[in-house]
């Protein structure tokens, strides 16, 4: 199989109001087209984890190399450029610009990658959301959508410029059971084309129908359990 990420003895540090070492010595390796969540209490540091991979966080020790790119050390631009490219990050919130429609809120990671025309773009767009079934909203204002319905256009706009790994950080969190169900799904079926997620879940049930779980106890893995 693929390794499209390998992190090695990754260790974090919070210094505010004192040292505390929330992660330690974690290394973990994730192959292309795996559907990994990571669980465990709240403060175990499996978010702080989670944007470590993302490269939201370069405060640390150790390597991490997605897609055979070693991006520990990177400059913040071009961070910034790589994450756009190759990670999809899907937040507990959606985080969709309230005054944009559906359908440029899908489009601008797109347009700020800057690798298609805007043409091309708003058709790529409009095929992921017929994907996750929110194409007949696509000229509405996101800030009228259901807390469901936004959570599907913040997947579509992860998904926009086809990333190698799509990462998520509670993304059911404030979803009510249907909705939740209804993202899983989803999850599960880009999974089935061969994208690869890590997923932050405190949900059992969700956990079961990824292909491995980490559990995450005081900083380290203590888990790791192919399902």
């Amino acid at each position: 199989m693929q390794q499209i990420l390998n992190a090695k003895k990754l260790n974090k540090y919070f210094t505010d109001p004192e040292e505390f070492h929330v992660i330690k010595d974690v290394s973990l390796a994730v192959n292309k087209g795996e559907f990994v969540t990571l669980t465990g209490k709240s403060g175990c540091g499996k978010s702080t984890l989670l944007y470590l991979l993302a490269t939201l966080d370069t405060e640390y020790n150790g390597s991490i190399d997605i897609n055979n790119t070693s991006v520990t050390g990177l400059s913040q631009n071009k961070l910034a450029q790589f994450r756009n490219e190759h990670i999809g990050f899907i937040f507990q919130y959606h985080f969709l610009l309230p005054e944009f429609t559906v359908l440029q809120n899908v489009m601008l990671p797109a347009l700020r990658l800057g690798k298609h025309s805007a043409e091309l773009i708003k058709e790529n767009a409009m095929k992921k959301l017929h994907q996750l079934e929110m194409a007949e909203y696509a000229h509405k204002l996101s800030s009228k959508l259901s807390g469901g319905q936004q959570q599907r256009v913040a997947i579509a706009r992860a998904l926009i410029n086809n990333p190698d790994i799509i990462m998520a950080d509670e993304p059911t969190g404030n979803l009510d059971s249907v909705n939740t169900e209804s993202v899983v799904h989803i999850f599960r079926e880009l999974a089935s084309e061969g994208n690869t997620l890590i997923v932050i879940t405190h949900d059992e049930d969700i956990a079961k129908k990824s292909d491995r779980v980490l559990k995450i106890v005081d900083g380290n893995i203590t888990d790791n359990i192919y399902n």
